[in-house]
């Protein structure tokens, strides 16, 4: 068991506005753990304080599995670990601009209730995961390299950011409402995530690196060639290459798949074939073989369902721009060679 694991580090949308700096490399342990990597307005974030970030602290764990102690002197793992600090440097960032912000508006959570949670979190893990047996858990952490002390400041780190967030974000979105109005006019567009059952296609798919690529597929399917010995032929897509581009049944809402990719699906009649279709992946082309759709539920019985859905998403988009201009308002400057 990796403990390690148990620990879900808040996700927090990371904008980084920053002028790269330089300093001199730092030669001994110690001045290394004192090299400045960043500056947010006039404090500090050192390599010592972005190496023991719970994000590096893991980073660092796998890097030692994988090249073994002497991993400092390795070029691959270094060069691996800079990447990976660079990363971990802007969560850093992004974390200390909120707690300046959270310090100006005196939002900042009290350090007697992050204790408190601290330890229900703690007591709560050596419960569910070790039945109660202390040797047990001190065993575990023992195989992890890691002393109760440094899980409990990972638990800490990781409670302090997200009681910040939730402050921050509950004081700038306050004033969001969804009217009715809105409500009504979501539902009518997309009563399909609101049926009885899931609404669900089955699907097959032909995918291509280029628009030309997909033209030329469209064409053959459209001169009567069988969808799956295409697919067969020229299908970029391993998964389903060679199952002719069968997708099987897939879920309109909570698909997995590109929202692009999904949006073209839902449209598709029974036996209907589309135009090529743009995603992250390349161009597909979509056949959609059989549909099962449902009744909607009534608008009544969904009403306050999406409303909060609603509201959350503003929410979430409201703070993510005010995030965005707080970071842009910061004056943020990273030194990039003290990350190797």
């Amino acid at each position: 068991m990796n403990i390690k694991k148990l620990i879900s580090i808040a996700a927090i949308s990371i904008f980084s506005f920053s002028t790269v700096g330089c300093s001199m490399i730092a030669k001994t342990p110690e001045a290394i753990n004192k090299s400045v990597v960043a500056k947010v307005n006039d404090e500090k974030i050192t390599r010592g304080d972005l190496d023991k970030s719970p994000a590096m602290l893991q980073v660092i764990e796998q890097v030692k599995q994988q090249y073994g102690e002497n991993y400092a002197k390795n070029d691959e793992a270094q060069s691996a670990l800079k990447t990976q600090r660079a990363q971990a440097l802007d969560l850093m960032i992004t974390k200390k601009v909120m707690e300046q912000k959270a310090k100006e508006m005196n939002l900042m959570p009290s350090d007697s209730k992050l204790k408190s949670e601290v330890k229900t979190q703690m007591d709560t893990l050596k419960k569910q995961q070790f039945g109660g047996d202390e040797a047990k858990f001190q065993e575990v952490l023992k195989q992890q390299n890691m002393s109760e002390q440094t899980l409990s400041n990972l638990f800490y780190d990781q409670i302090r950011t997200q009681e910040i967030y939730k402050n921050l974000s509950n004081s700038v979105t306050k004033n969001i409402k969804i009217d009715d109005k809105k409500v009504e006019d979501y539902y009518k567009a997309n009563q399909y995530k609101y049926t009885e059952k899931p609404d669900k296609t089955h699907l097959e798919h032909i995918l291509v690196k280029t628009e030309d690529d997909a033209k030329k597929v469209k064409a053959r399917l459209d001169k009567g060639e069988d969808f799956a010995k295409v697919a067969k032929e020229v299908s970029q897509d391993p998964g389903s290459k060679d199952k002719g581009g069968d997708l099987g049944f897939v879920n309109y809402v909570d698909s997995g798949m590109d929202p692009d990719f999904m949006a073209a699906a839902i449209k598709l009649k029974s036996g209907q074939v589309s135009d090529p279709v743009k995603t992250q992946y390349g161009y597909h082309i979509i056949k959609c073989v059989e549909k099962q759709e449902y009744p909607a539920k009534s608008l009544s019985t969904v009403k306050e369902q999406i409303r909060k859905e609603l509201e959350d998403e503003q929410k979430q988009n409201t703070f993510k721009q005010k995030l965005g201009e707080w970071q842009k308002a910061a004056k943020i400057t990273k030194y990039e060679k003290n990350l190797a």
